[in-house]
């Protein structure tokens, strides 16, 4: 069985790569991609896969404008941290799911799945009624307002409006005050975005969820990149990859 992992998040995929092979050692990975571009690319240029293990959130969007962009012939199973009220539209839309973080028994289960689904006929994806239910699920849901962090042997509470972003740095993930403290939190950027308010918090790259108020100034970069200057300030430069910049400007200017 041949798989294409749809997949931006580079630990991600080396956590999934692993559980794959031990799961189904006979499997053969024939293929990684981290968004919508270089997936439609891949497809455009490959044989079809036995099957797509699909993240939601990519580099350049969504992973549902692969769909609006081509057919996708293969079965898909989506990765995904959504909740377990909007998996619900996963299952009615007869599309399979790994919620995010992906155990093996899970994994076994998506697999046998398949299949089931490969055996018999295989069923059309309707991504276009998953994303109308996904985006009603988004306008209902509530967000988080605090986290829970570790100080010393202690356990602090974090309000969220005082986080100015958040961040990674060699697979862990950080959220920065805007006191200027720093603290490690246990969950992905994938996992965050999930849980942060969109109106106040967006992903401008692989490594950083700002704080609407944690950008001080906007400058054009090359390539059709933004560099941004962040409060508190980090030394490393902070840019604003070119798929998402039209994203990034209209939020801004909400």
């Amino acid at each position: 069985m041949n798989v294409l992992i749809v997949e931006d998040e580079p630990l991600a995929v080396q956590k999934l790569s692993k559980l794959l092979l031990e799961v189904a050692p006979e499997l053969r990975i024939s293929g990684i991609t981290d968004g919508i571009e270089s997936t439609v690319e891949w497809l455009e240029a490959n044989p079809n896969p036995d099957l797509i293990l699909m993240d939601i959130e990519l580099c350049d969007g969504q992973s549902f404008e692969i769909f609006n962009q081509m057919e996708v012939k293969s079965p898909v199973i989506f990765t995904t941290s959504y909740d377990e009220y909007a998996i619900q539209a996963f299952r009615v839309n007869s599309v399979d799911y790994l919620l995010k973080p992906i155990k093996k028994e899970e994994l076994e289960r998506a697999l046998r799945k398949y299949e089931q689904i490969n055996s018999a006929q295989t069923q059309t994806i309707d991504i276009s009624k998953l994303v109308s239910e996904l985006q009603r699920h988004n306008q209902l849901r509530e967000y988080r307002s605090r986290f829970l962090v570790k100080l010393g042997q202690r356990l602090i509470p974090v309000e969220i409006m005082d986080i100015a972003y958040f961040y990674t740095d060699e697979g862990i993930t950080f959220l920065m005050t805007r006191d200027r403290v720093k603290h490690v939190i246990d969950y992905s950027l994938d996992e965050l975005e999930q849980q942060l308010d969109p109106k106040y918090y967006f992903r401008i790259n692989r490594q950083y969820i700002l704080g609407i108020k944690s950008v001080d100034q906007i400058h054009n970069y090359f390539n059709g990149k933004l560099k941004l200057d962040l409060k508190p300030s980090v030394e490393k430069e902070v840019t604003v990859s070119r798929e998402r910049v039209g994203d990034f400007k209209e939020w801004m200017g909400k």
